[in-house]
Parts: structure tokens; C-alpha cells; sequence
């Protein structure tokens, strides 16, 4: 690992030496320093006693997953959030020992008898599900209690039990064999809006599926509701755990978050320039000449594209930083690269580095930007950076 004044080096999952880095086209740059910032701030805000999972699924919104989530956990988070099995393994076989809870349902006997083999947690969303973990288990004679984390719908209508149900679904799980309720939780539909009309109702559901719960003599150990945009809002929604994803990866959930606490933006995305040309006036540029060139001017091709996650609906609507300037990219965005007006910049040299999120100088571009652009959230920008992509570390 070096220091951003350094050349960067590649993480464990994807090692390169720095030969191989300086030949790169793009690459995404994550910086661990901030990360670990970010982790903190969030440790430091929630109430006494309420632990930080880090959701790391969708490879850490894109970051890097288990580079991500080793640095999380050094720096205070206690438990990791994935979406699928798979990625439960990845982190596993990654040697991380820290309790791994799958936020996505599953149902099938061989995705059961992984979840038990390579230790991770199940969400429980339906009757019918529990009695697949049940009876998956009691077939290969497991016997040590797997833990599971019942998941109540509160007004999301996407996974879980009909909070009014609450009680039943409890009950039947706690009296299946083989099955440990670790936590009772649920998920807010409305937490990065300014009207908490909706959270707030959410909640009231929560608490009273909860107290008819207790009511019935069974107590659970853990509780949880909060999302990054409920953490910040409100601490009486940090219960024992917070899942928090966009916060650690230091982006605010809503602008009028954004005082809450110090965040730093940890991802960079960088590519190189491939080549320098000029062009005579009336040239058209890229496919479908969307862009007629107005005079003569300098292009330069930057070896990046769609097919790496810059979306082609950005063509002739975004910025990228050369030297700490600002020029616009013009002409249809193509499948490996896109092409600049650097009229402003006469001496610009194949291999100078281009900054299309992150900051140069004085100049910052962020992912909500282009989500503005895009009329999409800044979630589907980070996640959207395909794998072609080499994610260095930075310190």
C-alpha cells in the first residue's frame, strides 16, 4: 500500500506491480484512509451500546469487497451486510471471521447447506422459508443452532412477513428445530426524504410488532432498522445495529444530510489519454456525429467507455479534470472510449491522467452529478463500474 503521492498499488484482489499499474487505461482509486474516516465518524454518532454493520454486497458498491470490509472492521464496524451467498463466501475465503448476515432471501436447500458450512447468516422472510432452513437442516444432520434474522415488512412491500404477523412468524421459528433467532429487523422505504411521515409510521410499526413480541414472553436479543439515511436522521432509530452502506463509502444518502457528519468521498475514477489530435472545423466526432465541430480544435481520446460503467447517456452532458481544469467531453461516448475538447490545454500528451470523478486541484466531480445528470441515484453510479477496472488501493 502506498501514499497517494506515490504511485499506487494494486489490492490483494487484484495484484499488479507498478509497471503493470502505469499501463493501465482506468482504473477506480479507493481510498482506504477515508474509508477508515468515514467508519469512524459513524462509530462515534451512534447511541451507546449500537454496533455498526458495514454493507458491503454489490463488491462494496463497487469498492473493492473485501479490501472494503477488512478496512471497516479494523476501523470499528462489528458485522458485514451482504446480498447473495456468494458474496458471504467471498469474504470467507478471504479469512474474515466477523459475523456476515445475507440481506437477500434465500431458499434452496444447496444455498442453505452453504450458508451453514461457511458460517453465515439468514435472512427470514416467509413461514414457508423457515420450514425449507428447518427441514434442509435436520437432512444433513446439522446440530448446532443456525443463526437467523427474521425480517418483518413494515410498509417496504419487497421482503419479509406482514409486520401484523409478527407474532406467528416468531413462534414458528422459534420452535423449529435447528434455528436461533439473532436479530428481528426491517427496512425503511422513506429515510432520505425530508418528510419522515412515512419513516416515523414505519417505526411505530416495528416497535408494536416488537412489543407483541415480548408480550408473548420471547425477547429478542437484537434489533435493527436504520439504513445510512435513518442513521444520520434520527438516533432513536439505531436500536442495536445500523446497516449502513453509502455513508461509509463517504456519499450522503440526501442533501439535507449533509451537516450531520464529516464524510469523505473514497472512490476516485481515472483514466489516461490515448491519443492527441486536431481537428478541422465541420469534423464530426464519434458515432452518429452527434458533435460537429464549431472551429478547429484539439481532441483527445481517453481510453474509458461504457462498457467500464460511464454510461453513454452522459455523452456531451459531463466534465472530466485534466490538470486541475475542467474540459468537456463531446461526441457520442463509446463502448471503450470517449473523446475531450482540450482546446484549452495546447500541450496535452498522451498518458496525462483524467479525472472523471474525484478531485483535482480545486475542482471536484462527484457521483451525484452524474446521477443528476442521469436522473438516477448516486448508488447506480458506484455500482455501475465493471471489473475491467482495476480498483487501487490508496492510502
Amino acid at each position: 500500500m502506498l501514499n497517494r503521492q506515490q504511485n499506487p498499488s494494486f489490492t490483494d484482489e487484484q495484484e499488479c506491480n507498478t509497471y503493470a499499474w502505469l499501463s493501465q487505461r482506468a482504473w477506480v482509486e479507493i481510498d482506504l484512509g477515508a474509508l477508515s474516516h468515514n467508519v469512524g465518524q459513524l462509530v462515534q454518532f451512534l447511541s451507546p451500546g449500537t454496533q455498526l454493520m458495514a454493507v458491503v454486497k454489490a463488491d462494496a458498491y463497487g469498492h473493492g469487497s473485501v479490501t472494503v470490509a477488512q478496512t471497516a472492521l479494523q476501523s470499528g464496524a462489528s458485522w458485514l451486510g451482504v446480498a447473495t451467498v456468494p458474496e458471504g463466501i467471498q469474504l470467507r475465503e478471504a479469512g474474515i471471521k466477523a459475523p456476515i448476515l445475507i440481506l437477500g432471501a434465500t431458499n434452496t436447500p444447496e444455498q442453505i447447506q452453504a450458508i451453514a458450512h461457511w458460517n453465515l447468516q439468514a435472512t427470514l422472510c416467509s413461514p414457508k422459508q423457515a420450514l425449507i432452513f428447518s427441514n434442509t437442516l435436520e437432512t444433513i444432520n446439522y446440530t448446532s443452532p443456525l443463526p437467523v434474522h427474521i425480517k418483518l415488512d413494515t410498509g417496504m412491500s419487497r421482503l419479509g412477513t406482514n409486520w401484523q404477523e409478527a407474532v406467528e412468524f416468531v413462534q414458528l421459528i422459534q420452535n423449529l428445530p435447528h434455528l436461533d433467532i439473532a436479530s428481528i429487523y426491517s427496512h425503511l422505504a422513506t429515510a432520505d426524504h425530508p418528510d419522515t411521515t412515512v419513516m416515523q409510521e414505519q417505526q411505530r410499526r416495528f416497535d408494536q410488532a416488537i412489543a407483541q413480541v415480548k408480550a408473548m414472553g420471547i425477547n429478542p436479543r437484537c434489533l435493527h432498522l436504520a439504513n445510512s439515511a435513518a442513521t444520520l436522521t434520527n438516533p432513536a432509530l439505531h436500536y442495536d445495529i445500523v446497516r449502513v452502506g453509502l455513508a461509509i463509502y463517504g456519499l450522503y444518502p440526501a442533501p439535507h444530510l449533509q451537516n450531520v457528519i464529516n464524510l469523505k468521498p473514497v472512490l476516485q475514477l481515472r483514466a489516461r489519454i490515448t491519443h492527441v489530435k486536431t481537428i478541422a472545423a465541420g469534423t464530426g466526432v464519434s458515432y452518429g456525429h452527434k458533435f460537429i465541430a464549431p472551429h478547429e480544435l484539439r481532441l483527445a481520446v481517453v481510453g474509458i467507455g461504457y462498457a467500464d460503467g460511464v454510461s453513454r447517456g452522459l455523452s456531451q452532458k459531463i466534465q472530466v479534470l485534466i490538470r486541475g481544469q475542467r474540459v468537456p467531453q463531446i461526441g457520442t461516448i463509446t463502448m471503450d472510449q470517449l473523446m475531450l475538447d482540450v482546446s484549452a490545454i495546447p500541450d496535452l500528451q498522451e498518458g496525462e491522467v483524467v479525472t472523471l470523478l474525484g478531485t483535482q486541484g480545486t475542482q471536484t466531480i462527484s457521483p451525484e452529478d452524474w446521477a443528476g445528470t442521469l436522473n438516477t441515484i448516486s448508488w447506480e453510479i458506484l455500482c455501475g463500474f465493471k471489473h475491467r477496472l482495476p480498483r487501487v488501493a490508496v492510502m
